[in-house]
């Protein structure tokens, strides 16, 4: 724990302990009593602590921001960052566009080659990685702030493949095509995946830890990953518009689909913001979170709802994108420290600025041909993964 009552309890006494073993002059014996109870209980080892008590936990660590306006500072930092992603999305890619094109083909239209594929592919996609971005950066926010889970993300969960699932049996079983068709059994697939993977995790003796979830999660996404993809197999000729849609790509989608897509992604996020404060209330603990007054129940609802529909729209539009709300809330949290109503709007900077940067990075790695951005992603966070997974604490959760 930081300040001054972690440094007292590093050298073996809590501030309690200090007052118990102090001797009274009225009664001595009985404070020698004290005393040596008090001596026991300081040389117990923190695991033999942990073991008689596993739901007390230290305290948060703070992060690096430790006050308001630095933290704004920082968000506004992270906004120009985003911007600059966002300008790099629009310029760079099979074909450079200079920058002066790319503002005539927003305001002075005249219909030549350069603008058109400005109009017609750059924006869509770089507005797609917006919301998507921000789909999936603040529902791994909140899955981790849910579940006290720090290895938590929805593509490690197995959330984004329940998605991708459910949206191949749409097009295997009914020929659905149209987003409008398929988006609700995205909205299932999550919502199943979600239970199941949380049942499963909390089957046996030792109850729900954060690497049986993990696990739990890793085995059934990739079971429906398998399936998906043989279903593919079976029929390549209706799969075929969804071929890079499964390695999770941003290219290829109208602006018509990109606003039908936001619209439930906004609401998402609006349900997210509305429990900010909760899962503050949660991170403590739930008895103490009901002390507090939190609704735990509808806390979790709620959050919920919002991880059905920011994964289940983000993965009907792009398909399954794995770990970019993994590595984006653990950043934020170390910024902000454990203060949801920070870790949110960073998270909603930084993970479409990630998304951004990694789909231009997919763009030119294979110049001419493209990358997907899910492929580039699992490149980058599969060694964050492996990194948390090794840590005994991960970003004060």
């Amino acid at each position: 724990m930081n300040g001054p009552l972690g440094n007292i309890e590093s050298n073996g006494h809590s501030g309690a302990d200090a007052v118990l073993s102090a001797p009274s002059p009225a009664n001595n014996g009985a404070s020698n009593g004290m005393l040596a109870k008090t001596t026991d209980a300081s040389v117990e080892s923190p695991a033999a602590r942990a073991a008689k008590n596993p739901d007390d936990k230290p305290a948060p660590r703070q992060g690096k921001a430790t006050t308001n306006t630095v933290r704004a500072a920082g968000l506004l930092v992270a906004l120009a960052v985003l911007v600059l992603a966002c300008v790099l999305s629009l310029t760079v890619g099979t074909r450079d566009i200079a920058l002066h094109t790319v503002w005539d083909a927003l305001w002075h239209y005249d219909g030549s080659a350069d603008q058109l594929v400005v109009r017609s592919l750059r924006i869509p996609r770089t507005v797609l990685g917006l919301f998507v971005g921000m789909a999936l950066g603040v529902s791994g926010a909140l899955i981790q702030a849910m579940t006290r889970n720090p290895l938590a993300d929805p593509g490690i969960l197995g959330v984004n493949a329940g998605a991708a699932f459910f949206v191949a049996l749409a097009v295997a079983l009914f020929g659905f095509t149209s987003i409008w068709s398929y988006v609700w059994f995205a909205f299932l697939g999550a919502i199943v995946v979600t239970v199941a993977v949380y049942v499963l995790g909390s089957l046996g003796r030792d109850g729900t830890t954060p690497i049986r979830i993990t696990l739990s999660g890793v085995a059934l996404g990739s079971v429906l990953t398998g399936v998906t993809n043989g279903l593919m197999l079976l029929d390549p000729d209706t799969f075929d518009h969804l071929r890079s849609w499964n390695a999770g790509s941003l290219g290829g989608i109208d602006l018509d689909v990109v606003w039908v897509v936001a619209a439930f992604i906004g609401v998402g996020l609006l349900i997210a913001w509305s429990i900010a404060r909760p899962l503050n209330a949660i991170a403590l603990g739930d008895d103490l979170a009901r002390t507090l007054g939190a609704d735990i129940g509808a806390t979790r609802r709620f959050g919920v709802v919002a991880v059905t529909l920011l994964c289940g729209a983000a993965t009907a539009a792009v398909g399954p994108i794995g770990f970019v709300g993994l590595m984006v809330p653990h950043v934020a949290r170390w910024i902000v420290g454990p203060d949801q109503r920070w870790i949110l709007p960073y998270t909603m900077v930084g993970a479409p600025t990630l998304l951004l940067l990694s789909d231009v990075l997919g763009r030119l790695v294979l110049r001419p041909a493209e990358l997907q951005v899910g492929i580039v992603t699992a490149f980058v966070g599969a060694p964050v993964l492996i990194l948390l997974v090794r840590r005994t604490k991960a970003s004060g959760l």
